[in-house]
């Protein structure tokens, strides 16, 4: 059995401030970015400083206390008004991650249910803060270990391909998908990582990697484009990534590729699960043409560094996401176990608050 050793934790909050670690900067610089406004961490939720679903949603409810503690006024009506505005600002930030606006609902929905005065109800806010980054926490490692009740039996020890990056980086710490390797690595089930360098941000290359470094757990980086090639050689044991957004018929919004490694898995009888909170299950969307998609800067395609890479004149098309279908799902791993994702719906009126 080997030991976890996670000492990745991408939000703190800590001297009445947001400490962030700048995501942009890894791994080549380890750089921790202080916010202390909500305009602050809603740019960095936009500049991807702070990235992945659950880590959006914690770091969007510390904005929206935040943007709370900057209000000054006495009255209540006024201050609420005054902080659907912060909350409008911070879901503006990222339109996929629907942990995002669960987080600032919850925030908001604090607000309104809250009694007391205003200095109260900002405490109770920054108190709900902290909760949701508490709960995010527990919630991964549940997930991890739920996670390692499904992968499949044999080999004793598993090669487990993920692509981006849903580890601590993305989340309180511990992560999804990442979670999961962790669960394995910690009770010996693991031999491998393959990670997906995952383009054009590199996600997969760049914090992954990083974080399987960090803990000494066996990484291989391969680019996009080789992973049918690995699962087809045998290489491959599992596939499991995490998500933006779920809809209510299993069908998964994840970083873009994601898909495209759900149809190579399909094809190589190689089971392919997703792993994220069931915060990230938005059961308003009957399926996962209802989601929307994310398009960001083609800079992000035609550079990298200070160096371009295709020449002028060209158009681009750079959508951060894209749907796996849930056919192609084996199963949704979540804090409360793991589902077929059809069965999704059976755990809606309890956990979706």
């Amino acid at each position: 059995m080997t030991p976890a050793s996670n000492q990745v934790y991408p939000i703190i909050w800590h001297n009445d401030s947001v400490s962030l670690i700048d995501q942009t900067r890894l791994p080549n610089e380890y750089t921790v970015v202080e916010i202390h406004r909500s305009e602050d961490m809603a740019l960095a939720i936009t500049t991807m400083i702070v990235r992945g679903a659950p880590a959006i949603g914690v770091a969007a409810a510390y904005g929206v206390y935040l943007g709370a503690r900057e209000i000054e006024t006495d009255n209540r009506n006024e201050f609420l008004q005054r902080l659907e505005q912060v909350a409008q600002l911070l879901r503006s930030t990222r339109p996929t991650a629907v942990n995002l606006f669960w987080a600032i609902n919850r925030m908001m929905r604090t607000a309104y249910e809250s009694v007391g005065t205003v200095a109260e109800l900002k405490q109770t806010l920054l108190e709900t803060a902290q909760t949701i980054h508490a709960e995010d926490l527990q919630t991964c490692q549940a997930i991890g270990d739920n996670g390692l009740a499904v992968l499949p039996k044999t080999p004793e020890k598993l090669t487990i391909l993920t692509h981006c990056n849903a580890g601590a980086l993305a989340t309180a710490g511990y992560g999804t998908a990442l979670g999961v390797v962790r669960s394995a690595w910690r009770e010996g089930r693991l031999a491998r990582v393959f990670a997906d360098e995952t383009r054009p941000r590199l996600q997969g290359a760049k914090l992954t990697a990083w974080e399987c470094v960090q803990e000494g757990i066996p990484v291989t980086v391969i680019t996009d484009n080789m992973a049918a090639h690995c699962m087809k050689q045998g290489l491959i044991h599992a596939v499991v990534v995490g998500a933006d957004r779920i809809a209510a018929n299993g069908d998964t919004a994840n970083k873009i590729g994601t898909y495209s490694v759900a149809i190579a898995a399909k094809a190589h009888n190689i089971p392919f699960f997703v792993a994220a909170p069931l915060s990230t299950v938005d059961f308003a969307l009957s399926d996962g043409s209802q989601i929307p998609i994310e398009e960001r800067n083609p800079q992000e395609i035609y550079q990298v560094g200070d160096t371009r890479l295709t020449p002028s004149g060209v158009e681009f098309y750079n959508p951060a996401f894209d749907v796996t279908p849930a056919e192609l799902i084996t199963a949704i791993i979540t804090e409360h176990g793991a589902f077929a994702p059809g069965e999704l719906a059976k755990s809606q009126p309890k956990q979706v608050v």
